[in-house]
């Protein structure tokens, strides 16, 4: 299992979350606090977006541990951003460790990460990979399970158009979602799902924690909404709001100790809207 964080509010640099909190993604990396095996040592990657430039993400990744790579640093401490994915690997057993299987994932203007895995994957993935169009068929770049979901919301794209909303990008996911759980149905797949995603589109978000085993079993994910998170003299946390709005974060673990972190339920979504508000519903998996 991998960890990750999405933040998405006022401009934010990336080393508040990459390096700056006691338990920063950095840390989770070589020590994660709920984790049965604290290392998340097979490589990182970051998304963010500079809407001023282009509508799609910017991204860096690389299969080099998240603790130890000096560019990852220097880039986290001078850029700015109001919407962030950022991801440290735990790679599947078998699976190689190279940039292509390294999170996050884009694709037009969306960036998506996963933390968990697709049960029975090696069964769907000639069926899955049938299922799809040309451009998301082409999309795929890696051999992950995640990357092959993400490809299955882009189908969901393709077919629909782009979502305006939170609504849309949410019914996309849950389409994609759904289908997994079909096809694992169909090849009588017994290994259950665990599917922690997160998915931006640079102005709304959607993130969920799913699984079709005990939900004690899922790996965790918390939010932590409707304040401003800053981080001064060495000490990260979330604040009263200002002029400039609220903050949302959602990540695999809490990154301080303050207050206000709230643990996503088994089987439920997140919504993020554009100006921040959020919407927490079950999601019902088929």
């Amino acid at each position: 299992m991998c960890r990750f964080v999405l933040y998405q509010g006022p401009p934010l640099i990336l080393s508040s979350l990459i390096s700056r909190p006691e338990n920063s993604l950095i840390h989770q990396s070589f020590q994660s606090e709920l984790r049965e095996e604290p290392l998340n040592g097979d490589g990182f990657g970051l998304a963010w977006y500079v809407p001023e430039v282009r509508p799609e993400p910017a991204l860096f990744r690389s299969i080099s541990p998240a603790w130890s790579n000096q560019n990852l640093q220097h880039l986290a401490d001078v850029t700015r951003s109001r919407t962030i994915l950022a991801h440290v690997r735990a790679a599947t057993m078998g699976l190689p460790v190279t940039e292509t299987n390294t999170h996050p994932f884009t694709w037009r203007r969306y960036a998506f990460m996963h933390n968990g895995d697709v049960g029975g994957f090696a069964k769907l993935r000639r069926t899955l990979l049938n299922e799809l169009d040309d451009e998301s068929f082409g999309m795929i770049r890696g051999t992950t399970d995640s990357e092959h979901l993400f490809a299955l919301f882009a189908r969901e794209v393709v077919r629909h158009g782009e979502p305006d909303s939170a609504e849309g990008l949410a019914a996309c996911l849950q389409a994609a979602i759904d289908r997994i759980f079909e096809l694992a149905k169909g090849a009588a797949v017994t290994q259950p799902h665990y599917l922690n995603l997160a998915l931006s589109d640079g102005t709304r978000s959607v993130a969920c924690r799913v699984t079709n085993d005990k939900p004690g079993n899922a790996s965790t994910l918390f939010v932590h909404a409707g304040k401003r998170y800053t981080c001064d003299g060495g000490l990260c946390r979330m604040v009263e709001p200002g002029e400039d709005g609220h903050a949302v974060i959602v990540s695999s673990e809490p990154l301080s100790r303050d207050p206000g972190w709230e643990s996503v339920a088994a089987n439920e979504m997140i919504l993020i809207e554009r100006t921040g508000g959020v919407t927490r519903r079950p999601l019902h998996h088929k």
